[in-house]
């Protein structure tokens, strides 16, 4: 009678024990590999998420820079108009005689004692002009004959 019960426990109780035991083991398993799966998945998830928001966080700030700079554009742009028209304005004649010829006298009265002062100043120095020298007679070249000849062929 042992003999059966031990061969009934040896042969196919053993195995159903043993059968339950593996599967509980592998269920253990399976779980311990999902659950890491899962943290896996939550941490790349919270990354693409951070990734996301750093994107949307570059793309807000580069349209406020975007808004910023069409602003500085434009505030720029307006500066230049309203100087280009004050420039025009200044050798238009307004109609009081006096005034235009104060006006027409003005700029060549200005710019002769500019010269004059200038001039006295390269005596001083014994006509050895220095760099801001180069760089004025440059400027004054530039605007009395390349401006005059560009503007005679309307350019």
């Amino acid at each position: 009678m042992f003999s059966a019960l031990f061969t009934f426990l040896g042969g196919a109780a053993f195995r159903m024990i043993w059968g339950e035991v593996a599967a509980w083991l592998n269920k253990k398993q399976d779980h311990k590999h999902e659950i890491e799966r899962l943290r896996l998945e939550g941490e790349l998830d919270e990354k693409r998420h951070q990734r996301e928001q750093e994107r949307v966080r570059l793309v807000h700030e580069l349209g406020i820079k975007e808004i910023q700079i069409a602003g500085d554009v434009a505030v720029q742009k307006a500066e230049a108009d309203a100087w280009l028209e004050r420039v025009k304005a200044i050798g238009r004649p307004i109609g009081i005689k006096w005034v235009d010829a104060w006006n027409a006298c003005i700029t060549p009265a200005a710019a002769t004692i500019a010269l004059a002062l200038w001039i006295l100043k390269l005596w001083d120095l014994g006509f050895q002009p220095e760099e801001w020298d180069h760089e004025l007679i440059a400027a004054i070249l530039g605007l009395y004959i390349a401006d005059r000849r560009l503007q005679k062929r309307g350019k």
